[in-house]
């Protein structure tokens, strides 16, 4: 008689101390309605905001009724636990993948992941070079600009540093409006639009509630194109989409507590503008040492300076009207597909050696196109 195979035993970490815990428990409840129980085992594991890890007991015994029962989003509330016993299940027979679901510092940043490393657990996404350079916008254009990759002008500093002369000489150099960022965080948190000085300081004063380092940008006037990536050594990048804001500028209401914003998927781009920002995707996933899974945004200056890279997040919004698997499913990978091959992929982890990315810059290609897809 054959035996049947073994499942994959998928722990699910979510919630996490950032000001992006909400966003994450809510990706999580979606995450565990579409993970396979032929294919996998979970076990969920919520980080509370202080930092204690607790076994999610009420999410697993919703899950086990089926994943109708789920919740909308799960709470880091059950029984204590620790990163002990997840090392005694890597080191049993079963087969077993990390899954962090934890948006913004403390999770997106490389933390979790040199935690994940140290104990030899394969884990899904980007590693910790990878996510600490991705997760700190002013590290990751300062590499961006090193490499060529076009972007908009900005300039970054730390709090010790953000004197009324240094804000003064920023203004000019950038103008009005212009953003002010924390360097640390997603979501859209902390971010604030500046329309003159007074506005520039109390921006300042709001993203230092979440980072001792800012990033100052210039307001570009261009569409939001952003582009999903997936993969490791051979990535492949989705049809682009594009974000019409309801708002001044995408922000965390438009994004999680409005349904303003109009996302459009597939983005109405030239087949040639599509290609160029799916090269340009891939060229900037794998300049900032990224893996798994990324999203990378985009303005698109008509008839200007072109694509200009925003961001990336390596930790993208999961549920399933989140930009990342729609742009997924519009590529013709479905929402439980995609999670499959990002747990496959956690345990074949290969980087890009630098001449390689070189050759892949001066080409302006990189991976699949969109039509090899498995379908």
């Amino acid at each position: 008689m054959t035996q049947a195979p073994t499942r994959t035993h998928v722990i699910v970490l979510f919630g996490g101390e950032s000001a992006e815990h909400d966003v994450s428990c809510v990706t999580a409840a979606h995450v565990l309605r579409a993970l396979d129980a032929d294919k996998y085992r979970v076990t969920a594991v919520g980080i509370t905001r202080s930092g204690a890890w607790m076994l999610a007991t009420d999410a697993m015994a919703a899950l086990a009724k089926g994943p109708t029962h789920v919740p909308d989003r799960l709470e880091a509330v059950g029984e204590p636990t620790s990163i002990t016993p997840i090392v005694a299940q890597v080191r049993s027979e079963e087969r077993t993948v990390v899954f962090p679901l934890l948006h913004g510092p403390l999770g997106e940043d490389g933390t979790i992941q040199g935690v994940l490393e140290l104990a030899n657990i394969p884990y899904v996404g980007t590693g910790v070079l990878g996510s600490a350079v991705s997760m700190d916008k002013g590290v990751a254009k300062q590499v961006l600009a090193a490499n060529g990759i076009q972007q908009p002008e900005f300039r970054t500093l730390r709090e010790s540093h953000i004197t009324d002369a240094a804000l003064r000489s920023i203004a000019n150099d950038l103008g009005f409006p212009l953003f002010v960022k924390p360097a640390n965080m997603g979501s859209s948190v902390g971010i604030s639009k500046a329309k003159n000085a007074d506005e520039l300081r109390r921006a300042v004063d709001a993203a230092l509630t979440y980072d001792e380092w800012v990033v100052f940008e210039e307001s570009v006037t261009g569409r939001e194109i952003e582009v999903a990536v997936l993969g490791n050594l051979e990535a492949k990048a989705s049809v682009p989409g594009e974000i019409v804001p309801s708002r001044e500028f995408y922000d965390y209401e438009d994004k999680y507590l409005g349904d303003g914003a109009q996302l459009i998927v597939p983005a109405r781009l030239s087949p040639d503008e599509a290609t160029a920002v799916q090269k340009l995707a891939l060229v900037v996933f794998h300049t900032l040492r990224a893996e798994g899974m990324a999203r990378v945004d985009f303005f698109y200056e008509e008839g200007g300076r072109g694509f200009l890279c925003n961001e990336i997040n390596t930790i993208p919004g999961f549920t399933p009207i989140s930009m990342y698997p729609k742009l997924w499913q519009a590529s013709g990978l479905s929402y439980s597909r995609l999670l499959d091959e990002l747990i496959e992929l956690a345990s074949s982890v290969t980087l890009v050696d630098d001449a390689t990315l070189r050759a892949e810059r001066d080409s302006g290609s990189r991976g699949r196109d969109v039509d090899d897809l498995p379908r």
